[in-house]
């Protein structure tokens, strides 16, 4: 089909992962909820009240111009906030 590439989803992801432009996603771990960023093993911060970690995470997602992408307990997206 002309004017199809092949930059999907997974390369969107790869070439944003471990930057400045990565998203924040608040993800449930453990009966705790952790702020981790696109692409890095590594959470940010972990904390037993979900909305203190949102708040991290829109604040960081404002600051560098990306998003904030919440999951609910099963960690299915709930929410997605760009800036």
């Amino acid at each position: 089909m002309p004017g199809k590439n092949n930059n999907g989803p997974d390369k969107y992801f790869d070439d944003r992962a471990g930057t400045d432009n990565a998203n924040y996603h608040v993800v449930p771990d453990d009966g705790k909820w952790a702020l981790k960023k696109e692409g890095e093993e590594k959470q940010i911060l972990q904390e037993d009240d979900k909305s203190h970690v949102v708040a991290r995470a829109k604040k960081l997602a404002e600051e560098y111009g990306s998003m904030a992408i919440i999951h609910d307990d099963d960690g299915k997206i709930e929410d997605q906030i760009e800036y």
